[in-house]
Formats: C-alpha cells, sequence, structure tokens
C-alpha cells in the first residue's frame, strides 16, 4: 500500500515535479512508465486484467507457475509462483526470481522474508537469509523491474509505481535520485538494455 495515496487531480503535478529532477536514462525510463497513465487516467483499472502476458513472460523465461492463492503457502515456494492475484504482484515476482542469486531461487520468497501476499508468513521468515540492506535493496529492485515489465507488456504500470511508493514525497530531489540510482543498478546488472527496457534474463 502506498503510505500517501496521490490524488488523480495532482497525479499530473506528482509527476512533471519528478520528471523535472531526472536526466538521462532515468528520464527515458521515468517517461514510459508516467505515460501508462493513458491507461488509467482516474488511478482506476481491473488488477487482474493482462494476467496472461504475465505468466506467459514466466514461461519465456522459465519459471514453473501455479494458478493458486498465495495465501495457501507462498508467493514463491522455491519451485513456483503463486499467480492468483494481481497482475502486478506476479510481474514482480518474475523480476524477484530474475534478481534473486541461484542459490536463493531454492528458497521461499527466496529468502528475503513473507511477502504481502504469503500465507506461510512464519516458514517464510524462517529461511530469511539477507540483512537488511540487500533486502532492501532487493526489494526496490524487483519493484522498478516488475514495474518496466508492466510497461513493456501495455499494462497500467502508473498504478504500481504509485502504489509502492516510489513517488512519495516526489516534491523532494532525493527521491528522483533514488529512482535513478535504481535504474542504474538494474543496468549494471544486466536486467534492463541501454534504453532503459527490460532483458529475460535467467
Amino acid at each position: 500500500m502506498n503510505l500517501t495515496p496521490i490524488d488523480p487531480i495532482r497525479l499530473p503535478q506528482a509527476l512533471a515535479t519528478f520528471a523535472g529532477f531526472l536526466d538521462g536514462l532515468a528520464a527515458t525510463v521515468f517517461a514510459r512508465i508516467a505515460a501508462t497513465r493513458c491507461l488509467c487516467p482516474d488511478l482506476k483499472a481491473d488488477l487482474h486484467a493482462g494476467r496472461h502476458k504475465a505468466l506467459a513472460l514466466a514461461e519465456r523465461l522459465g519459471i514453473a507457475t501455479c494458478d493458486e492463492d498465495p495465501a495457501v503457502a507462498y508467493s514463491w515456494d522455491g519451485r513456483v509462483i503463486r499467480t492468483r492475484s494481481e497482475t502486478s504482484v506476479v510481474f514482480h515476482e518474475i523480476a524477484h526470481w530474475q534478481i534473486a542469486p541461484l542459490a536463493r531461487r531454492v528458497l521461499p520468497d527466496f529468502g528475503v522474508g513473507a511477502g504481502p501476499e504469503t500465507g506461510r508468513i512464519d516458514e517464510a521468515n524462517a529461511v530469511l537469509c539477507v540483512d537488511a540492506a540487500t533486502l532492501e535493496e532487493e526489494e526496490n529492485l524487483s519493484s522498478l523491474l516488475g514495474i518496466l515489465w508492466e510497461v513493456e507488456h501495455d499494462a497500467p504500470a502508473i498504478l504500481a509505481f504509485a502504489e509502492q511508493n516510489w513517488l512519495e514525497l516526489y516534491e523532494r530531489p532525493s527521491t528522483a535520485a533514488h529512482f535513478a540510482r535504481c535504474v542504474d543498478e538494474l543496468r549494471k546488472r544486466g536486467l534492463i538494455d541501454g534504453d532503459g527496457r527490460p532483458l529475460p534474463c535467467t
């Protein structure tokens, strides 16, 4: 959930302010995300629409999926992504899979602790094996990479961008600087190309 919901009337100002702090690759990436506003001008959309596109991406990457609610177990149980959730969540889990080291792909929720959809919270948290800094970094990168996959699949990525707090305190340059740093890190890891588009890395 976003800490401070963005009023649709104020969204254009928020996007313009945020964009004003960016340049280079980060500005290009943000422009693509912001452009998805046309798919949900009132910040409302069917959050389950387009799930088949996320499933197709998972198949392309060789990620097994299961048509179950994550609440019955885990979002990722070390073998499959449970996909009976919002489309943006499925893209987010795919991004987590791309970012997680191979050794942690066999762990529930990638060893970073229970996600918001996971039902077996205690078990997921019991195998948490990263420090707080790594956890925060992977959550940030998975969030942004999942959003970029939404953009590529013509989904209203601006909704996840707002919900996952990228516009929180948008009037501060540090907020945009954090976004730009995450874009640069995805590029360094080979997860996006020179134009900022996500790559099907496995």
